[in-house]
């Protein structure tokens, strides 16, 4: 059965069977030499970056080289044109070299009726009186505020007594007693505005005694010539308002509150105080009181009375055009005058309008030929000063009249 027959012999198929075909290849197969290939040109790709990158850090090394010249290039020029021009900056140097303050003379404690009266009350066992301590005692008394409540009490502040602490607030060179005395007068001085309550004051400073208060402080009457943020603080031990500024400052502000009972400076004094207020704005040196310098100026505009307002607005914006240069520092002394109410719009008007009429030399009297002058300016041509036409600008648009009441 096994021994194949003739005719199988001759039978191809049996003898050479057929051969495998070969595989097919599928749409995954080729999907995935596809990524394949794509992978390693990525790869390539990111090899030929990394060499590049190596040059690319110092073409951009010196493309920031190239831009931090440019920007020193740049700096240079502004400097020419800006820098070296001081009146780019605001601010001047209101206070020179402080002069000797005027001795303290303590009052004759002996004399004193308010402190005699105040050892015969039952608290001369709290405050432990002793006249023969003389000004410590005193100075204590000021202080730990008994000397005050001795005032009030009795209803009287003599002039041994008032002459002492007004110096003492303007003058010493303790804070603390400086503070205190200042205390003393504003309290008694607030009280001295209530009909109720009254104290009797028998000596009250004159405008002279405040006035050379700020002399002695070093207040330059003249324009100054230097710039407050280029002062040397160093070259002066005296140099600069003291301390006390602030003290004198709260004390006119206090007897500013008191025109509806009495008045204590004339109209013309209080115009030059305002006007010197204003321009203490512009001392760099005095930041940081400014609010306590707006404050005294807010009590000294409400100091004139309704007829005196007018005139005395005109005399004031007129006082300060006369001090302020003409730049930056003008736009500084308009900006300080905060527009709350009536007279501080009519106010910060009028100066912008006096400092306007002052750049032009006083050449025009009206707004609107000033208006028509600035916009016949050519601000092309090159002898044209951008920053000028700048602050003309700004002090035509302050000067809008603002009527008031």
């Amino acid at each position: 059965m096994e021994d194949l027959l003739d005719f199988e012999l001759d039978d191809h198929l049996i003898d050479n069977p057929p051969k495998k075909r070969k595989k097919i290849i599928g749409l995954d197969d080729l999907l995935s030499d596809h990524y394949k290939q794509k992978g390693s040109l990525v790869e390539k790709s990111r090899k030929a970056k990394s060499k590049r990158s190596y040059s690319s850090d110092e073409d951009e090394d010196v493309g920031e080289a190239k831009l931090s010249r440019c920007v020193e290039e740049c700096q240079k020029e502004m400097g020419k044109i800006y820098g070296e021009d001081e009146s780019a900056f605001w601010g001047l140097q209101i206070f020179g070299d402080q002069k000797p303050p005027p001795k303290l003379v303590s009052p004759d404690l002996k004399s004193c009726v308010s402190l005699e009266s105040l050892k015969n009350m039952e608290l001369d066992c709290l405050v432990e009186v002793d006249l023969e301590k003389g000004e410590n005692f005193l100075e204590r008394l000021l202080v730990d505020r008994w000397l005050l409540k001795l005032v009030l009490v009795r209803g009287h502040l003599n002039e041994s007594i008032a002459m002492w602490t007004f110096n003492l607030m303007l003058y010493s060179s303790m804070e603390m007693l400086s503070t205190s005395a200042c205390d003393f007068w504003c309290t008694i001085l607030s009280r001295k505005n209530k009909t109720d309550s009254s104290v009797k004051i028998d000596w009250m400073p004159k405008y002279s005694e405040v006035k050379e208060a700020l002399e002695i402080y070093g207040f330059l009457t003249n324009t100054p010539s230097k710039f407050s943020s280029n002062v040397n603080l160093g070259d002066s031990d005296c140099i600069g308002p003291p301390q006390n500024i602030r003290a004198w400052m709260n004390f006119i502000a206090a007897v500013c509150q008191l025109r509806s009972t009495f008045a204590v400076f004339t109209t013309s004094e209080t115009e030059e105080l305002l006007a010197i207020f204003i321009y203490l704005y512009l001392d760099r040196q005095l930041l940081g009181v400014s609010m306590i310098l707006h404050n005294c100026t807010v009590s000294v505009l409400n100091y004139f009375t309704d007829n005196e307002w007018k005139s005395s607005c005109e005399k004031v914006a007129m006082s300060i055009a006369c001090r302020v240069p003409r730049d930056i520092n003008s736009l500084r002394v308009v900006e300080s005058i905060i527009a709350t109410d009536s007279r501080s719009k009519q106010l910060r008007s009028a100066v912008a309008f006096q400092l306007l009429l002052a750049c032009f030399d006083n050449k025009f009297t009206d707004a609107e030929d000033m208006l028509a002058f600035l916009v016949s300016i050519n601000v092309k041509e090159n002898s044209c000063d951008l920053f000028n036409i700048y602050i003309y600008l700004q002090h035509r648009s302050e000067a809008t009249c603002i009527k008031g009441p």
